[in-house]
């Protein structure tokens, strides 16, 4: 069975969901190895929770401090000797740039933003703005996916976890950009927008009261999300867009209110499992890709679910 290379997406040692679901989508194509990169002790019990047979360690005293291209010539070097029969990256804005280097330095195909990947390699994506549903192959060699958060439920399969420690020679070339400084982005004790099992967004019709959309969202345990409207008028941060222009997301459920879903937003969130929609105009085009759809103002709708969740949560 070929090994399946997974890159860990982790903060300070901690591994993110992402992870988890690129590991059980690696058990259906072949046998997973996580390549962590990262400085003290490796995640080896987290990684061999979720079927990792194999957890490459490399210290990265020689790459913190640069972006993403040594990364890129990490994977490179364990890809020589290990030869996978494939790998997978996370689909953030890191991730896609690691894929592109790699698959340079491979001679190989690449496919980013991946929502599904099935046994023999063949992935779904939704490209043009969400216009099309397609599936795709890399027929050149070592195939490099990047895969969308969401796009698996983790699945809990022990695992091997034997610790190979791995050496690497980074070019100078790798390190020609430095970062100079950096400052951790202010919590707001939400999930992150793009990994979130669950967002809830506002747009033009919430007049720029987020307080019932934020709500709804501690209920649930969701992330925030904006529309282009809501981002243009000051009301939330780009961080909190989602759209073509913004953050593509495909959570498990997507929450749209006063949104009327122009195709710039639909191309960020229409690949979420279940959308549900409110918005006072019944003619919105918002209502057209929905599973569940109300009519009904947000200011009036949203405070009264809160409060049934809540209640139901007891």
């Amino acid at each position: 069975m070929a090994e399946i290379l997974v890159l860990v997406d982790h903060v300070d040692g901690a591994v993110r969901k992402t992870t988890n679901e690129l590991l059980t989508i690696a058990r259906r194509i072949g046998e997973p190895s996580a390549v962590f990169i990262g400085s003290g002790e490796a995640p080896v019990e987290a990684l061999k929770k979720f079927g990792a047979e194999k957890i490459y360690v490399v210290d990265d005293a020689e790459i913190k401090g640069y972006l993403v291209a040594p990364k890129a010539e990490v994977l490179q070097q364990i890809a020589a000797t290990a030869n996978p029969g494939a790998i997978l990256i996370s689909s953030s804005a890191e991730g896609k740039e690691i894929a592109g280097r790699l698959a340079i330095k491979l001679g190989s195909g690449v496919i980013t933003d991946a929502v599904d990947v099935a046994a023999d390699g063949t992935t779904t994506q939704s490209v043009f703005a969400g216009n099309f549903t397609v599936n795709a192959k890399v027929t050149q060699g070592t195939p490099i996916i990047a895969v969308k958060p969401n796009a698996a439920a983790p699945e809990e399969v022990a695992g091997a976890g034997a610790v190979v420690p791995t050496a690497v020679t980074i070019s100078d070339v790798a390190k020609a950009a430095q970062i100079v400084a950096s400052q951790p982005r202010q919590s707001t004790g939400r999930p992150e927008l793009t990994e979130a099992a669950i967002v809830v967004s506002g747009g033009r019709g919430t007049g720029g009261d987020f307080t019932a959309v934020e709500a709804l969202a501690d209920v649930l345990g969701a992330a925030v999300g904006a529309s282009r409207a809501a981002v243009d008028s000051g009301w939330k941060p780009h961080t909190f867009q989602v759209g073509q222009t913004g953050k593509v997301v495909s959570p498990q459920l997507y929450v749209a209110n006063g949104i009327s879903g122009a195709i710039q937003h639909r191309a960020g969130m229409q690949t979420s499992k279940t959308i549900v929609a409110v918005n006072k105009d019944e003619e919105a085009p918002i209502f057209e890709l929905v599973d569940f759809g109300v009519v009904g103002d947000l200011h009036t709708v949203l405070p009264a679910l809160t409060a049934e969740i809540t209640a139901r949560k007891g």
